[in-house]
């Protein structure tokens, strides 16, 4: 007998045996989609909430892509899979490190937060075509975009270019990932212009609003100066007491002045304002942002994140809801930092062949062979042109402070003939969170991080035992 409004109504089961194999106590939630608790409740009894048909069907997806993803490199492309350590010691430059102690007094591990160096020296090693599915590990705050510990492929292969790194990368998101792509080549666009365009270096080209330079129309003694106007539908009317206290808490982050649609003539007078809604379109109202000219940008960058939304709700902008992958390349080698040069991206990108002339006498307008791919507003991976030279390499040490003795073991293998190389990392958390269409990607990984970086089901990081203490040479300071 069939009953065809259910999914199973095909199937018959005729009993002749029932065995309780395991009794259940209460539950803390039910299986139920339209009673779901709360996520913390949910990650801390994770092992219930992965029955849900939403989380198993994302495992298998995470699981067929990666399966995907070593098919491609392995048998079309003859990339080696090898597996690298993550006890290693400090990377000098890079993000906060997890210490690993020892029982060995006043000595340390730490967890590796890539395995940059390592792939490099398989270069050296002339494995000359290297992968990995790599645990990658960072003492930062977490984000909805961002774990403590989190899962990237790694890639890298020598004798190649930054034209050959997208195109490989292309090719592979085309063949892998089951999301819906725009033939290749993908667009391409500096870091300057996503930053003058967009505010951002991750732009999300979903929503087509873009900045608009009205530098010219101020006399400003500082070549750092910049002026920028961000235009917006008309029809969204004058912007509550809300989203004003929002922008005022940005314009404050960026230390630059933001001035609203309705105090802009007062602000600059007709001449001025007039000059900006011809550039910035008759029927649009504005927000000109005026100070450090990168700030200014990241300033309405921001602005313009949270002002889409509400556009978008409100029904008053265009929205693409395809794929929008978007390459970034000529990043800045350097940035000014508090005690001097630090590095944009690592310490190991190689500069800008043109700009090689540039890195003693203005090294902050050195631009790098560094390379992001963005995906909808996501950085989904990011790579670069390494330096296989240990004279640059060391220079570039210099320039950024970093004690190259700590990193003789890799001055070393560059040193030995290193072959040019290159290579990128893509983030696989933040891949899922796009193919599932995911609020953060703590609904992509099996058992994630809660959001203040601890683990909801054992409430670690923990405190441990005095006799641990000792055994680790540790004491522990109450703060």
């Amino acid at each position: 007998m069939y009953n065809h409004e259910m999914a199973t109504g095909e199937v018959e089961i005729v009993i002749k045996k029932l065995e309780i194999l395991n009794n259940v106590t209460k539950l803390p939630f039910n299986l139920r989609n339209y009673q779901k608790p709360k996520e913390q409740l949910r990650l801390q009894h994770r092992y219930i909430d992965l029955r849900f048909p939403e989380m198993q069907s994302v495992l298998r997806q995470r699981s067929s892509m990666l399966h995907r993803m070593r098919r491609f490199l392995v048998e079309e492309h003859h990339f080696v899979e090898v597996e690298t350590p993550t006890l290693f010691c400090r990377t000098p430059g890079g993000a906060r490190e997890f210490v690993v102690p020892t029982h060995h007094s006043g000595l340390f591990y730490s967890l590796v937060q890539s395995p940059q160096q390592f792939k490099q020296m398989l270069m050296a090693g002339g494995v000359d075509r290297y992968f990995q599915i790599a645990r990658c590990y960072r003492d930062e705050s977490t984000r909805p975009d961002r774990q403590p510990e989190f899962t990237q492929l790694d890639i890298e292969l020598s004798f190649t270019s930054l034209e050959g790194i997208i195109n490989l990368i292309e090719l592979l998101l085309r063949k892998t990932f089951h999301g819906k792509l725009p033939k290749s080549p993908f667009k391409t666009i500096t870091y300057k212009e996503a930053l003058e365009n967009y505010g951002t270096d991750k732009p999300n080209l979903k929503y087509d609003i873009k900045l608009k330079n009205v530098s010219n129309l101020f006399s400003h003694p500082s070549t750092d100066f910049g002026a920028f106007v961000l235009p917006y539908n008309n029809k969204l009317g004058k912007l509550s007491a809300k989203y004003r206290e929002k922008i005022n808490e940005v314009r404050k982050k960026y230390n630059v002045k933001v001035v609203l649609n309705e105090k802009i003539t007062k602000e600059v007078g007709h001449d001025i304002s007039n000059e900006i809604r011809i550039i910035a379109g008759e029927t649009n109202d504005n927000i000109l942002s005026m100070g450090d000219k990168e700030n200014v940008c990241l300033c309405l960058g921001e602005i313009r994140d949270f002002l889409a939304t509400d556009l978008k709700l409100k029904g008053l902008i265009n929205v693409n809801e395809n794929l929008e992958p978007l390459w970034i390349i000529d990043f800045p080698l350097f940035v000014k930092g508090e005690d001097g040069l630090e590095t944009c991206h690592h310490p190991f990108t190689a500069p800008h062949p043109d700009d090689l002339h540039l890195l003693d006498s203005e090294p902050l307008n050195v631009r790098s062979l560094a390379y992001d791919i963005v995906l909808n507003g996501h950085e989904i991976g990011g790579g670069s042109v390494r330096i296989h030279n240990s004279a640059l390499q060391e220079k570039i040490l210099n320039m950024l402070n970093i004690d190259s003795s700590k990193l003789s073991h890799f001055i070393n293998a560059l040193q030995s003939g290193c072959p040019p190389h290159a290579g990128i990392a893509l983030g696989i958390d933040r891949l899922m969170a796009v193919l599932c269409d995911a609020e953060s990607i703590r609904d992509v990984i099996a058992f994630p991080k809660s959001h203040d970086g601890r683990d909801p089901l054992s409430g670690a990081p923990n405190k441990i035992s005095s006799d641990d203490q000792k055994y680790y040479h540790i004491k522990c300071l109450e703060t």
